[in-house]
């Protein structure tokens, strides 16, 4: 059943844009719980950020999703004191499993040849400024995408009912069920039952299978379970350690899918990208033996980059501009500008 690419990279993104050049670029982060535009003046190195709600249509619906966006690019534009017309080029990276009504709903409101890209596309920009390489992401939810020599793919990203696998969401979720197992007996001895009921401040277990029932727990309360698991595991919980042993086993099939599909061979970055990965040695060490198996050259790395940067590195792409884009310092340059 193997078809198509799931996400694929717009012509204008294909590094072979010539140079307009552009003075003004506009990169667009959209979330479901907040959006954030920043407008890059190439000539001056300076930065101005807006800030919307969110941005996730699966969230808000697009006509609200859509009015996030333009709020928080309005704000950034006119932070750096400049007219609409004189942005050069906009990426505009959104969450969600789609963003096709976003980009219709966009161009029915401006006709300012605006790019609408998929968030994970913005993501892999941050890994190598646009260049063949692969991103995973393992925040709350958990996707993973590259470009090389044979194109795009992108595995995962199924969200928390039908994937996520190794996200923060999987591991809080697979705790709460270790701490079950252990408590009917079906499973291993565990402290996750008595990290868990402290981490969420019920007497026990049973209630806490009442308060993910009824109230219910939120994606981003669960996925913060996987923090409290982390530190299990670095202090010998055999069962938080097979945990991101597991997890690590099923993302790292999904990053060797996409190194296969997209033809990537020998030396080439793996950018990991979300609070996952904070959990350090005993998610990075099974990841990397998981990855070396068969791109044993593949160089994994955290990337740090707001994701904001990778929106403004592919409008940079989009205005054939990236030999004036500073990547390496757009990082600190974001994150002067929000800590501003």
């Amino acid at each position: 059943m193997r078809g198509d690419p799931l996400v694929t990279l717009p012509a204008e993104l294909t590094g072979s844009a010539r140079d307009t050049g552009a003075r003004y670029l506009l990169g667009v982060d959209g979330g479901a719980t907040k959006t954030l535009a920043a407008v890059l003046d190439l000539q001056e190195g300076a930065l101005h950020v807006g800030h919307g709600g969110p941005s996730n249509e699966d969230a808000v619906g697009a006509e609200q999703a859509v009015g996030a966006l333009l709020r928080a690019a309005d704000e950034a534009i006119a932070a750096a004191g400049i007219e609409r017309a004189e942005v050069g080029s906009a990426v505009l990276a959104i969450a969600g499993t789609s963003t096709d009504s976003i980009a219709a709903n966009l161009r029915r409101r401006r006709d300012d040849g605006w790019i609408v890209v998929n968030d994970v596309v913005g993501a892999w920009a941050t890994v190598d400024g646009g260049g063949q390489a692969v991103a995973a992401i393992a925040g709350t939810g958990s996707n993973v995408f590259g470009v090389g020599p044979d194109g795009s793919w992108r595995t995962g990203g199924w969200g928390h009912l039908l994937g996520d696998e190794g996200s923060g969401f999987w591991l809080g979720i697979e705790s709460i069920r270790a701490a079950l197992a252990d408590r009917d007996a079906s499973g291993p001895p565990t402290r996750l039952g008595e990290v868990a009921c402290a981490f969420f401040d019920v007497p026990d277990v049973e209630a806490l299978v009442t308060l993910v029932y009824s109230k219910p727990l939120t994606k981003g309360e669960i996925a913060a379970l996987a923090v409290e698991t982390g530190r299990l595991a670095d202090h010998g919980d055999e069962v938080a350690l097979e945990l991101y042993r597991r997890g690590a086993e099923l993302l790292g099939s999904q990053i060797t899918t996409v190194i296969a599909q997209t033809g990537l061979t020998g030396r080439f970055p793996v950018g990991l990208i979300g609070s996952a990965f904070r959990a350090g040695e005993v998610f990075l060490g099974p990841l990397r033996d998981r990855i070396a198996e068969s791109s044993p050259e593949a160089q994994m790395t955290r990337v740090e980059m707001a994701p904001v940067g990778g929106s403004l590195t592919l409008a940079a792409l989009a205005a054939g501009r990236q030999d004036k884009l500073d990547f390496r310092g757009l990082g600190g340059l974001i994150d002067a500008a929000l800590a501003g």
